[in-house]
């Protein structure tokens, strides 16, 4: 028998990769299908042959099954309510990145997951690649040493149309939180404080500001830096972009794609105006399932083992932090303090 009933909410705008990932579970199992749009929920239910009941609204959908699971995929500014009226009725929530569309609904919902006893986890499906994992493993081994600075490259040429094109932060509100929560992920510092500049250069297709300039002070005394746009045309980095980690030892490099390679000193060669180098292996251990599958892996793991997701929202609004204390920032002129 499945322990994992799941109701899922915004269908009408979610991946398939929440459902197929439920449809393979053996110990999961869809319960109900909520949408704002009703027949949107119909329709998906069709779709993937799923004889369950549909919903317009969530606390109805709760109130009429046996639900102890709540997927949250509608957008952001729905987070809120969807994730409260879930955790006060009982049930854990896996929801979409972000947390919410402002700091204090973010705030909100943890408060709200912390008095219900829980849990609230964050989709972070950038965390789950063997690279990232790999490089976060030899930062963590001390192989170039004392990390001074992490740099990470975004520039993408994405033309979506719809609601991005129209948002006042495009590329902070709804893609950069990867970035950075991937930079607290592979340092394991937490941000301190924040100055950005953002801005719309000429050429893009956004009414709002696409292109940004950030500077972390970190936890741990580095500096994390932050250049991207999303509407630069040619030379694209990859969506996982394109890193510089350096260290007392040594730099380490990432495209987001290849497998990251490694310089560090030569403590064997002579001491002379430039150090003799040499090339070091970033082992690539990490087995697990990668992308949206490996964190829903592990989210499940989570509640079976009865601990908390390396994205639940104690940890993952740390990297809301960034996102909303850079807009802040941004509109300002000045630094800020998370």
């Amino acid at each position: 028998m499945a322990t994992h009933k799941v109701i899922v909410t915004g269908c009408g705008g979610m991946s398939n990769t929440w459902l197929d990932d439920i449809a393979q579970r053996e110990n999961a199992e869809i319960v109900g299908l909520v949408d704002i749009f009703i027949e949107s929920a119909k329709k998906m239910a069709e779709r993937r042959g799923l004889q369950v009941p549909v919903f317009s609204d969530l606390s109805e959908a709760l109130a009429q099954t046996d639900a102890n699971l709540v997927i949250d995929v509608t957008i952001p500014e729905s987070h809120r309510q969807v994730v409260t009226t879930a955790l006060e009725a009982g049930c854990n929530v896996f929801g979409e990145k972000p947390m919410g569309s402002s700091m204090a609904d973010a705030r909100a919902m943890l408060q709200v997951a912390n008095d219900s006893g829980k849990r609230y986890t964050v989709m972070q499906n950038r965390r789950y690649l063997k690279q990232i994992r790999a490089v976060r493993d030899s930062i963590q081994a001390g192989t170039i040493g004392e990390v001074g600075s992490i740099h990470a490259d975004f520039f993408i040429g994405a033309h979506f149309g719809g609601f991005r094109d129209a948002m006042d932060n495009p590329l902070i509100l709804d893609m950069a939180i990867h970035t950075f929560d991937q930079a607290r992920f592979i340092s394991g510092a937490d941000p301190r404080s924040v100055y950005c500049h953002e801005f719309n250069p000429p050429g893009s297709w956004y009414q709002g500001n696409a292109s940004a300039i950030c500077i972390f002070e970190m936890s741990d005394g580095s500096v994390f830096s932050y250049r991207g746009s999303w509407c630069a045309e040619g030379f694209n980095t990859s969506w996982e972009s394109d890193w510089r980690i350096t260290g007392s030892k040594g730099t380490l490099l990432w495209d987001g794609t290849k497998d990251p390679i490694c310089q560090v000193v030569d403590e064997s060669g002579p001491a002379e105006f430039h150090r003799a180098i040499k090339e070091v292996n970033v082992p690539i251990v990490w087995s697990g399932r990668e992308g949206h599958w490996g964190c829903l892996d592990e989210m499940f793991a989570s509640l079976e083992q009865d601990r908390p997701a390396e994205t639940d929202c104690v940890d993952n609004i740390k990297s809301v932090a960034m996102v909303f204390g850079a807009i802040e920032s941004a509109k300002t002129g000045q630094k800020v303090r998370l």
